[in-house]
């Protein structure tokens, strides 16, 4: 598709799209016939719908160009960033913070992938426009969901499809856009008051992108997922659900020296719940799940092996990590009091195969390296002092235990180190983590401010990344595995919020010290994770004006910052600042709004240190990004919208990126992958 005429025929649409709504209703259209209440045709930003929480529709179009992952959904909410190297599949980031420091859930249960690079993050399965909900919640403010979470939880949600007469519902969606991007959506329901049956399937593709400049990005996609599940509805308030997935696909990446030319996913999930009981115990929801991914990593499906590089022959690595886990929470209510309290578990295997030459791996037998097993307990008390005045806290302890299986140690993330054998090989580590925080919430009387405070603690076990991806543990060691301690984080989290007649704003800050926090070391004979304590600190704040009806006027700024403690070097990956300013017309038939998108230079930088995925590689300058979007809704069934990204085609890229590999003419010394330039997308939406 012609980028150019694209774009010019979407700006032309938008340019006209008030014009056309008051010709609409000056041709003798009933008003009445013409208003649907609607929320926002396109997203542009999300404001938190309580304390430290944040819940969308991710199915809602989204500016910039709807997201094909998770980690890009999740940039719309403030304090989000994503460590960026190419197309999809970015490793998302809140507040500086990465990983396994960040809780990520889908349909309640933990989702890993298995590249030890995290080039499938598990967002890199999840396709946000196929969940019904996404929710947010920053910081170590809940235990509900698991513990470690340092910089906060994200959970992607399905509801349940309850039919008190038999009925169908269906949503749909196709999109067209620039660089040959297209995608389908299809959400299937149907049922009556005992059973219901329900299919979500969507096909996601892109070719590779032009920057600002002109360049080509190595960057396309091929992307699908289905899932479906059948439940038992005796009444509104009791199911009983299973459900299968599956999922594949590929993508290039300018970033890396392989590309990914496979994500298979598997998962079956079991689901029981039961709400609004008669008595003190109001609700009790169970669920079991299996996650299998499949993934595979080459340097000639998505491109030709660069002769001059470290991989001149075709290679290719396949490895797998499979994931098998459930939970089980009641839920107390009483006069002044609600109590859920519970028990979580999971247990998971990775496994690898590789070989050189064209898919010489088949022939290889598959060796397990690792295994993780943990369970917690946990419990939350939300207690109403009065209508005014709340206390929340919750505790939680988890028991959490590592497996090394490796034969060799070396050769791992950064690939300096030649095999040796692995002086940890058959060792298990175990380690006891507690969690808990605590917050108090006051609505201030006789007006529409509301602010809370809360101190939370949370521990984390080092990932599968942080003991098996680095060449070398602290202090020159083998491996990892035995040298790197658990993680410990005590935060306080500030927040204000407003809610007026035309105006609604909020802020949030926050203040910690992460003891043993787990650093990455790029040096020249590979990787070395160790320990160092840290200082963070940072917020987010928003504002939205409604100078007039249809009208809607906004911005959302975001900082996060971080040093050693003890040397007082910047901590690596930090986000730079970014503000959002929002304009945006919505008469409930048509739609027209504006996203400045400014992020400041990033100066704070520690060359040498980074996490599993990159290093900081220096200084980078800010820029602006300029977006307009409209829509028009036929009925309460039919909305097209339609956008278009970097209007002015500026060529710039994030801070947290990979530098661009020499397989695809990047030179040697690290350059920052740029983003794309300008960017036309139309969006239709079904719901029937």
């Amino acid at each position: 598709m012609n980028r150019s005429i694209l774009c010019l025929a979407l700006a032309a649409a938008l340019a006209h799209a008030p014009a056309l709504a008051s010709q609409l209703d000056a041709a003798g259209a009933d008003p009445q016939q013409n208003v649907v209440d609607f929320d926002a045709m396109v997203v542009t930003g999300v404001a938190p719908s309580a304390a430290l929480t944040f819940v969308t529709d991710p199915r809602q179009p989204r500016q910039p160009v709807p997201a094909s992952d998770g980690a890009d959904y999740l940039k719309t909410i403030p304090g989000f960033g994503t460590i960026r190297s190419g197309g999809t599949n970015g490793d998302p980031v809140l507040r500086g913070m990465f990983g396994s420091r960040l809780n990520l859930l889908a349909g309640d249960g933990a989702l890993a992938g298995a590249c030890p690079s995290r080039m499938d993050n598990a967002m890199s399965y999840i396709s946000p426009e196929t969940w019904d909900a996404l929710t947010v919640t920053k910081g170590p403010q809940t235990v509900l969901w698991g513990g470690g979470a340092a910089a906060g939880t994200v959970r992607f949600e399905r509801d349940i499809p309850y039919f008190p007469e038999p009925g169908v519902q269906v949503r749909g969606s196709v999109l067209a856009g620039s660089n040959g991007r297209n995608d389908q959506v299809i959400d299937f329901a149907g049922g009556n008051e005992s059973f219901y049956g329900r299919v979500t399937a969507n096909r996601s593709d892109s070719d590779d992108y032009q920057d600002g400049d002109g360049n080509r990005v190595p960057s396309a996609w091929l992307k699908w997922n289905a899932d479906a599940a059948i439940g038992w509805t005796p009444d509104a308030d009791t199911v009983i659900e299973a459900s299968f997935g599956r999922g594949d696909g590929e993508a290039r990446y300018a970033g890396r020296g392989m590309d990914g030319s496979q994500f298979d996913r598997t998962s079956y999930g079991l689901r029981f719940e039961k709400k609004n009981m008669q008595g003190t115990l109001n609700e009790v929801e169970a669920n079991l799940y299996y996650n299998d991914i499949d993934h595979v990593m080459d340097n000639y499906s998505l491109r030709d092996p660069d002769p001059d590089g470290m991989m001149p022959m075709p290679m290719a690595s396949n490895v797998a990590h499979r994931t098998v886990g459930g939970r089980a929470a009641l839920t107390w209510r009483g006069h002044h009091w609600d109590l859920t309290g519970g028990i979580d578990g999971r247990a998971s295997r990775h496994s690898q195969r590789r070989g050189a030459g064209r898919d010489a791996y088949l022939a290889q037998p598959w060796n397990v390296d690792a295994r993780f097993r943990q369970a917690g307990a946990f419990a939350e008390l939300h207690w109403h002092l009065s209508d005014r005045h709340h206390l929340i806290g919750g505790a939680r302890l988890d028991r959490s235990e590592a497996e090394d299986r490796r034969m060799h140690a070396g050769g791992g993330h950064g690939g300096g180190a030649m095999p040796m054998p692995n002086p940890t090989s058959g060792m298990t580590r175990s380690e006891t983590l507690p969690s808990a925080f605590i917050r108090y919430e006051q609505n201030v009387p006789d007006s529409n401010l509301s602010w809370y405070a809360g101190v939370g603690h949370t521990a984390r076990m080092p990932d599968y990344w942080e003991l098996f991806s680095p060449d070398h543990g602290p202090d020159g060691s083998a491996n990892a595995f035995a040298g790197v301690d658990p993680e410990r984080t005590t935060q306080l989290d500030l927040g204000l919020n407003y809610k007026g007649k035309s105006i609604d704003a909020w802020v949030s800050v926050y203040a910690g010290r992460m003891r043993d926090y787990i650093l990455f070391d790029y040096g020249m004979h590979g990787t070395t994770a160790g320990n160092a304590d840290a200082d963070i600190r940072g917020g987010e704040a928003g504002i939205e004006w409604r100078p007039a009806e249809s009208w809607k006027v906004g911005g959302s700024l975001a900082y996060a910052w971080g040093e050693l403690a003890d040397s007082g070097q910047p901590l690596p990956q930090m986000t730079p600042m970014e503000a959002r300013l929002t304009a945006g017309y919505d008469n409930r038939r048509w739609s027209a709004g504006a996203l400045l998108r400014v992020v400041s230079g990033q100066d704070r930088v520690s060359k040498s240190l980074g996490n599993v995925v990159g290093r900081d590689l220096g200084p980078s300058p800010g820029f602006a990004v300029f977006s307009l979007n409209g829509g028009y809704r036929f009925s309460e069934t039919v909305q097209l919208t339609a956008g278009i990204d970097n209007l002015f085609d500026r060529s710039y890229s994030e801070h947290l990126n990979l530098a661009g590999n020499s397989a695809f003419g990047y030179p040697a010394d690290p350059v920052r992958i740029n983003e794309p330039g300008r960017t036309g997308w139309v969006k239709l939406n079904l719901e029937f």
